[in-house]
């Protein structure tokens, strides 16, 4: 059984992470709508809405209680998350609350505190505001996908972006699940899980930068296309690792190294979106997302080297 500390450590480290990046897809999603679907808008931008309240009670938490590994690995903000969603308000007019990210850049990191049953409490009904957030922004998320899929409704986000980010939601339930169950994490079990999980990941952004960035930014084009298809085949083989045809380990040292590869890509990216030194129809926001995405899956890659 998860211990109180492990609860509330654990907990708040993965809303720091999933809630920003929950609210980023609400915005995502809002801006990608025809003016015929205002009510789509209205909603998406609620769903932003609930989740920068929920982040912005993770924060006031988070102090002195997360682990300083978690805030130093860019998950949580990076060097251009602040500059990112100032140039994505910006041009859509969305109001997005960079006061969070402030505040974000001055938490501090502990790993010695001792569980204390108020903050125990207040973080058992924050995981339970998640877990009914989450599951409204899946069925959304849902119902949206299959409406595109049927020429209901018409939005710029590509279908397998709405999948892609529908699974990212459906994930951080589940661990939420766990969490709330204080279920303790079994680290080789969870490799193969989150390896197949984060490489697929890691594959759709780099198809998703490919088809975003305008016809003249040819090596970009090809760059994003190469690890486009060197992610399929890791998620292949972290598939294959889940039916023992494969040591888990040989795949870790691979995604480990192609994820460094594919984090120096996107931080470069996201650099020339928000200098405006790359031509493409990618919001700012959108390249930092999938950066802390990166830095997310290559702590955790970390972990599972020391552990496999």
């Amino acid at each position: 059984m998860l211990s109180r500390t492990e609860f509330i450590r654990q907990s708040l480290e993965l809303h720091l992470f999933f809630a920003r990046i929950m609210k980023e897809h609400s915005f995502f999603l809002q801006i990608g709508f025809t003016p015929k679907d205002s009510g789509c808008v209205e909603q998406a931008n609620a769903f932003r809405i609930e989740f920068d309240r929920i982040l912005a009670d993770t924060i006031s938490l988070s102090n002195g209680v997360v682990s300083p590994s978690v805030l130093q690995s860019g998950e949580v903000v990076t060097p251009f998350t602040l500059k990112a969603e100032m140039a994505s308000a910006y041009f859509t007019g969305v109001k997005i609350p960079t006061s969070l990210t402030k505040s974000e850049m001055g938490l501090t990191g502990d790993t010695s505190i001792i569980g204390n049953p108020v903050i125990e409490e207040k973080v058992f009904i924050l995981n339970q505001r998640v877990m009914e957030l989450t599951r409204a922004l899946a069925q959304f998320k849902s119902k949206l996908l299959s409406d595109v899929l049927c020429c209901r409704i018409f939005t710029v986000n590509y279908p397998l972006l709405i999948d892609h980010i529908l699974r990212e939601a459906k994930f951080y339930f589940q661990i939420v699940k766990r969490l709330q169950n204080r279920e303790e994490i079994n680290l080789e079990r969870e490799a193969y899980e989150q390896e197949t999980f984060w490489n697929r990941i890691m594959a759709e952004h780099s198809k998703f930068i490919r088809g975003l960035l305008d016809p003249t930014e040819e090596e970009l084009i090809k760059t994003a296309n190469n690890f486009g298809n060197e992610f399929d085949q890791l998620t292949k083989e972290a598939r294959e690792a889940m039916d023992n045809s494969m040591l888990i380990s040989e795949v870790t040292d691979e995604s480990l190294k192609a994820t460094m590869e594919i984090k120096k890509f996107k931080a470069q990216g996201t650099q020339g979106l928000v200098e405006c030194k790359i031509k493409s129809i990618i919001i700012p926001l959108l390249g930092d997302h999938t950066l802390r995405e990166a830095n997310h899956y290559l702590r955790l890659l970390k972990i599972f080297k020391k552990g496999v």
